[in-house]
């Protein structure tokens, strides 16, 4: 029963964020009320705030899958591999796979737009990336065995993901603009490429995992 009760939980926190996610495309984020939002999902305005604290909160529902992500490629990151190369190689995959999380989906031009032109989710983006930097920072801490009073940690992660917010806002200002897919993924990739190549060889190797008998440096993905 409790699996269940879980279930529809999520599925009536999904349908609520979907329904407020076609309202703030249509008519804009400011334009529309939780209230509204609440009509429209056939929920109570209590329900609303009991799935979603905040209105922005609907807009960008997964935040903490976001905050957590580059942490997560950290951890994952495979035999031989270092942390900057598993960041990295996602984003590059992300690129390249035309990926929803670099904003390159159908349909992606209008919610950045959305989010780019609406001052409250520019303040909440900038939330958004300290935290992700704070969980990034420490994740590369335990990764390195680095102490408290090393500052490698907290640079590294800054480097990092200030490269991919540029990318980010390279595809996102173009895809806004109606600019054809490829056209930006070159334009993304010619600019993480020029990136990465400013980054010191102390960066790029931090915190590489130890590798696997007969692993290249740089693991499954890393530079050829």
């Amino acid at each position: 029963m409790a699996g269940l009760r879980e279930r529809k939980k999520q599925q009536t926190r999904q349908h609520i964020s979907d329904v407020a996610t076609g309202m703030f495309l249509e008519r804009g984020f400011d334009e529309v009320t939780v209230a509204e939002v609440a009509e429209a999902a056939d929920v109570s305005v209590n329900t609303v705030y009991n799935y979603f604290p905040a209105k922005e909160d609907l807009f960008l529902d997964r935040q903490e899958e976001a905050i957590d992500h580059p942490s997560l490629l950290v951890r994952e990151r495979a035999p031989g591999q270092s942390a900057a190369e598993a960041v990295l190689g996602a984003i590059r995959q992300d690129i390249i796979s035309r990926g929803a999380r670099i904003g390159m989906a159908e349909g992606m031009g209008r919610f950045i737009q959305v989010m780019f032109g609406t001052e409250s989710l520019r303040r909440r983006m900038m939330e958004i990336h300290q935290r992700t930097g704070e969980r990034l920072t420490e994740t590369l801490r335990e990764a390195a065995g680095a102490d408290e009073r090393d500052h490698l940690p907290e640079l590294i992660a800054g480097q990092l993901l200030a490269i991919r917010t540029m990318i980010f806002r390279t595809v996102g200002h173009r895809m806004i603009e109606g600019r054809p897919l490829d056209e930006i993924a070159d334009l993304a990739l010619e600019k993480l490429d020029a990136a990465q190549s400013l980054l010191s060889q102390r960066l790029l190797d931090y915190a590489r995992r130890p590798a696997a008998p007969d692993t290249p440096p740089g693991g499954p993905g890393g530079p050829s």
